[in-house]
């Protein structure tokens, strides 16, 4: 009996999914026809926040978190993400790196031995080991712009500060593709996400990928990872750029079971350092060249630093929003991940002179991917999100005798056979074998029926290899949704400065390209017919004749003329007028000595700006 002297009763059924939202259908047809039952509901989970508390974290060092605290626009949209509840509660992420400070104090709460290991000391504590200059501080700071601890004090906050947080150590010591293949399999039905910011050396000459044993622990976590639904893999694009590296020379990045995450500064031009391929789906902010402050986050020693930088402080952000979305959406699968993310990155600000639009109407760069990720538009699709079909892959061989490159090659080939499975495109692969004099001088495109042309690599001035490409296999996310059906094009082509004529043994011919498979991922649903959630409805009432908005109804805030479901820093929520009648709520200005508040004078401050300190007892800001 649930309710005290009230015929109210709770019962809980094994077999129905926690948090099932469609209820169950036979207990739901036996209780309708029990004439002893007058009436039953199943209980779901519901959302409920705290009010009063505000959505902006009172962390001190918040007010230098720039790119989620609303300094730049766009933003990350972190906070309207928060605002909606999504905090990362109940997702478990694992950073694999170089070590974790558990007992950090912004990290520890939230830190998840069961997520976690050592794999160069072979035992369960992923301590980093300190001397030495202290150089293993990159974990640490990776786990910190995941999951440091939120209104503690401390620090920052966190992108998914409710969640749990594990680290792998793996990067100190010999790297062999056993330890890769241990840290992704490390407790696939626990850990959903897994961030890593490593891979082959970005010097702008190698061609390396996974090993035997990674590449089967990929496989194997997206097959049976999260209850079938499959693990997160999210990997940084790479650091190569000022050694014009190209990142489909990584197969960890160019796999089709990572979501490889590019760099922006916070002015919108491209860092040096970072790498451009077809293989990068999405972009956050890495570091701003404005001011001093960086990406903050947790450091060494019990610290906070503000100078974290690099893809490998992009790809841990990146991480972090799909938390949110996870927690928006427990049932998500690892490719409804990736449909999701593409909808929720826009162009924005990002400068490139390659932003092309594709054969479905999205704008998509080679160092961007689809653009800035936006953690609201994220959580906002990922609720009303309903699971793609199966993926579907179709191959075509489209060499069957070798041919001479020389110093242009061009292939067409026509996949009509696979518009029967595929209706709708995912990842797109060209794999091929080809002997070269100078690989870093040809250049490789593919493009599709849609007139979507993806370039596949780019010069790469300081490989110098004879090797050629030995099967290898490059990615692109660029042709996402069109419909592969027609001719596809492949061109190589000598773009090298010296005119590449392959010394003296091959004076004829620089190379031969003796094999091309174009393999083809999608579904065969019609996956343009959706509506992309990335439109968000427009919740504003009641407009004034300027156009500025005048009633958001009672769940969101009117703010400088527009409807905003929490108030930014600097602002508190409060009812518009007093009369009951009137449910608006508004942004009000805090007094100019808070950074956050709840209410105008200078003593309601819950937090103050960079530099300034709160008084416990007066909630005032005191000058340093």
């Amino acid at each position: 009996q649930v309710m005290e002297g009230e015929p109210f009763y709770h019962f809980s059924h094994r077999g129905t999914r926690q948090r099932a939202l469609s209820r169950h259908w036979g207990w739901h047809m036996r209780l309708t026809r029990d004439p002893q039952v007058l009436w039953f509901e199943q209980q779901t989970v519901k959302r409920r926040s705290k009010r009063g508390m505000g959505v902006v974290p009172t962390d001190p060092w918040f007010p230098k978190q720039w790119y989620m605290n609303n300094d730049i626009h766009p933003d990350l949209n972190i906070l309207t993400a928060w605002s909606r509840g999504f905090t990362g509660l109940g997702v478990v992420l694992t950073v694999l790196d170089d070590g974790l400070e558990k007992d950090h104090p912004d990290l520890a709460a939230n830190y998840d031995p069961l997520a976690s290991y050592d794999f160069n000391s072979n035992d369960p504590d992923p301590q980093p080991r300190y001397g030495d200059g202290d150089k293993n501080w990159h974990g640490t700071r990776c786990a910190g712009e995941v999951a440091a601890v939120a209104n503690n004090g401390i620090c920052g906050a966190g992108v998914a500060y409710n969640a749990k947080i594990g680290g792998v150590r793996m990067l100190d010591g010999a790297i062999m593709d056993i330890v890769e293949a241990q840290a992704l399999s490390l407790q696939p039905q626990y850990i959903h996400i897994y961030s890593a910011s490593w891979g082959p050396e970005d010097d702008g000459r190698t061609v390396d990928g996974p090993g035997v044993l990674a590449a089967a622990a990929f496989h194997r976590g997206i097959i049976q990872g999260r209850g079938g639904l499959g693990s997160i893999f999210i990997w940084a694009s790479g650091n190569g750029g000022t050694n014009y590296d190209n990142c489909n020379c990584d197969g960890y990045t160019n796999s089709i079971y990572t979501v490889s995450v590019g760099s922006v500064l916070g002015d919108g031009q491209r860092p040096r350092y970072s790498e451009s391929c077809p293989a990068i789906l999405t972009t956050t902010y890495s570091s701003r060249t404005t001011s001093k402050v960086q990406i903050v986050t947790t450091d060494l020693h019990h610290r906070c630093t503000d100078k974290h930088t690099g893809t490998s402080a992009s790809a841990p952000l990146a991480a972090g929003m799909v938390a949110l979305a996870l927690e928006a959406n427990p049932a998500l699968t690892w490719r409804d991940l990736q449909h999701l993310i593409i909808r929720a990155s826009k162009p924005a600000h990002l400068q490139a002179e390659d932003w092309a639009e594709n054969g479905v109407g999205r704008r998509v760069s080679h160092y961007y991917g689809y653009g800035l990720l936006d953690a609201g538009l994220l959580v906002q699709a990922a609720t009303t999100w309903t699971g793609t079909r199966p993926q579907e892959k179709c191959s075509v061989q489209a060499v069957q005798v070798p041919r001479d490159i020389g110093s242009r090659l061009t292939i067409s080939t026509d996949v009509s056979s696979c518009s029967k499975s595929i209706r709708s495109l995912e990842h797109v692969q060209v794999q091929l074998s080809l002997s070269y004099s100078r690989r870093g001088d040809l250049v490789v495109a593919l493009s599709s029926p849609m007139g979507t042309t993806s370039t596949l690599v780019t010069v790469r001035p300081y490989d110098t290899s004879q090797d050629g490409y030995k099967d290898w296999t490059f990615m692109s996310t660029h042709f996402w949704d069109e419909n592969p059906k027609g001719i596809w094009t492949l061109q190589l082509e000598n773009r090298g400065d010296d005119r590449n004529t392959g010394g003296p043994l091959s004076l004829l011919s620089p190379g031969q390209l003796t094999s091309f498979i174009l393999h083809l991922h999608g579904t065969d649903e019609d996956m343009p017919a959706r509506r992309s959630a990335a439109t968000a409805t427009d919740e504003c009432l009641r407009r004034d004749e300027q156009g500025a908005c005048e009633d958001c109804g009672s769940s969101m805030y009117i703010h400088q003329g527009s409807c905003l479901s929490y108030c930014p820093p600097r602002y508190y929520g409060r009812a518009q007028s007093a009369t009951p009648r009137d449910t608006a709520h508004v942004c009000a200005s805090c007094h100019p000595s808070c950074y956050t508040c709840q209410g105008a004078s200078a003593n309601n401050c819950t937090s103050c700006p960079s530099g300034h300190t709160l008084d416990d007892v007066t909630h005032t800001c005191q000058h340093p």
